[in-house]
C-alpha cells in the first residue's frame, strides 16, 4: 500500500482531473479537426508564398528563408495553443448568467479550475491538428519546408518554452474572462485582445520583422514570450545566451500575469451578486 506521503495533493489531482475531461471531451470534434488541417495547411502554402515574393525581389531580411518556411508551418501546426480568438464561451455564460455560483461551491480555486480548462482545450485541438501539418511540411522541398531544428538543445528548448507561452497566453486571456465581471457584454473585451494578440505575437507578422525599436519593446513584453519564443528558437534564431534570457523572461512573465490574475479574480468576485442567495 502506498503511503500518503507520495499521493498527489487533492487541489493537485482535482485539477489534473479537469485537464484529463475536458482534454478528451475535445478530442471528439475530429471532423472540425480535419477541416482545420486543410486550412492552416493552406494558409501555410500561401503565406511561404508570399514571402518568398519579397525574398526574391532582393534586400536584406532579418531571417533567412527556410528559418522563415520552418516558423511558418509552425505556426500552423500549433495554431490551435496559440489562437488568440479562442475563449471559452462556457465561462463567459457563467459569469453573465449567475451559473457562476456553481463554481464558487467547489472545492478548488475558480482562477485554476478556468485555467486548467482552457489549456486543455488548446491542447487537444492541437493534438489532433499538428502532426499531419508536421508530417507534411517535413516532405517540401527546401526552402519551402519545415526544417529540422536548429540543434537537439534548440529542440528541448522549444518544447520547453511550448509549454511556457502557453501558460502566458492562458493567463492573459484570463484577464478577459475577469474583466466580464464589469461588462454588459463581453464582445468588445474579446475584439480588443484579438487585435493585440495578434498583431503583438508575431501571428501577422513574426516579430523579427517589425522596426527594431518596436521589436525590443514587444519581446521585452508578456507578447514576446507567446508563439515567438518557442518558434524562433526551433528556428535558430534565438539562441545561446539571448534563448536564456529570453526563456527567463517568459517565466517572469507567467509568474506575474497568473499573480495579478489572481488577485484580479479575488477582487472581481468581492464585488460579485448573485440573485436568489
Amino acid at each position: 500500500m502506498k503511503s500518503s506521503n507520495t499521493r498527489k495533493p487533492p487541489r493537485l489531482r482535482a485539477y489534473l482531473s479537469i485537464f484529463r475531461i475536458r482534454f478528451l471531451g475535445s478530442l471528439q470534434y475530429r471532423i472540425a479537426a480535419y477541416a482545420g488541417i486543410v486550412t492552416q495547411f493552406a494558409w501555410g502554402g500561401m503565406t511561404v508564398l508570399l514571402f518568398g515574393a519579397f525574398y526574391r525581389g532582393g534586400g536584406r531580411f532579418p531571417m533567412e528563408y527556410p528559418q522563415l518556411s520552418s516558423y511558418i508551418w509552425l505556426q500552423q501546426a500549433f495554431l490551435a495553443l496559440f489562437m488568440s480568438w479562442f475563449f471559452d464561451p462556457e465561462i463567459f455564460e457563467l459569469i453573465t448568467s449567475g451559473n457562476i455560483a456553481y463554481e464558487l461551491a467547489r472545492p478548488a480555486d475558480i482562477y485554476f479550475i478556468w485555467f486548467t480548462k482552457n489549456a486543455a482545450i488548446r491542447c487537444s485541438k492541437a493534438a489532433l491538428r499538428c502532426l499531419p501539418i508536421l508530417a507534411a511540411s517535413l516532405l517540401l522541398p527546401k526552402p519551402y519546408g519545415l526544417s529540422l531544428p536548429a540543434s537537439p538543445l534548440a529542440f528541448i528548448m522549444f518544447c520547453v518554452t511550448m509549454a511556457l507561452a502557453l501558460g502566458v497566453i492562458v493567463a492573459f486571456s484570463m484577464f478577459v474572462y475577469i474583466a466580464a465581471f464589469y461588462t454588459i457584454s463581453s464582445l468588445g473585451l474579446r475584439m480588443l485582445a484579438l487585435a493585440l494578440l495578434d498583431f503583438f505575437t508575431g501571428a501577422l507578422i513574426p516579430l523579427p520583422f517589425f522596426p527594431e525599436w518596436l521589436r525590443t519593446a514587444v519581446e521585452l513584453s508578456p507578447f514576446g514570450a507567446m508563439q515567438n519564443l518557442p518558434l524562433c528558437i526551433w528556428c535558430g534564431h534565438i539562441a545561446g545566451a539571448e534563448m536564456w534570457k529570453s526563456f527567463g523572461l517568459g517565466v517572469f512573465w507567467l509568474v506575474a500575469l497568473v499573480t495579478a490574475g489572481k488577485l484580479w479574480m479575488a477582487r472581481a468576485l468581492r464585488r460579485v451578486t448573485i440573485q436568489g442567495g
